[in-house]
C-alpha cells in the first residue's frame, strides 16, 4: 500500500508541476485561477496522503481542512478583486 501511495503522490506532484504552467503561461485569467484551484485541490490530497504515510492521518487531515478553507477564502477575495467590486 505504501507504493501506492507514493506513485499516487508522484502523479499529484506532476499534476502540480503542469498546473505551474497553466498558472504562469495561461491566455486568460480563468485559466489560471482553474489552475490555482486544481493545484489547491491537489495539495490537499498530497498533505491527507502524507498523513497516511506518517501513520498519523488525524493530525493531517486537520491540517489539510485549513488549508481548504484558506484555498476557497483565497479565492473567493482573488475572484472579488478580478470582479473590480469592493471587499
Amino acid at each position: 500500500m505504501r507504493i501506492f501511495f507514493l506513485v499516487l503522490m508522484g502523479v499529484l506532484l506532476a499534476t502540480i508541476g503542469l498546473m505551474l504552467q497553466r498558472v504562469f503561461q495561461g491566455p486568460t485569467i480563468f485559466d489560471r485561477m482553474n489552475g490555482l484551484g486544481v493545484i489547491t485541490a491537489d495539495t490537499i490530497l498530497l498533505i491527507v496522503l502524507f498523513g497516511f504515510l506518517d501513520n498519523q492521518p488525524g493530525m493531517y487531515v486537520d491540517l489539510a481542512m485549513a488549508y481548504a478553507m484558506m484555498g476557497c477564502l483565497g479565492s473567493v477575495v482573488l475572484a472579488k478583486y478580478l470582479g473590480g467590486k469592493k471587499l
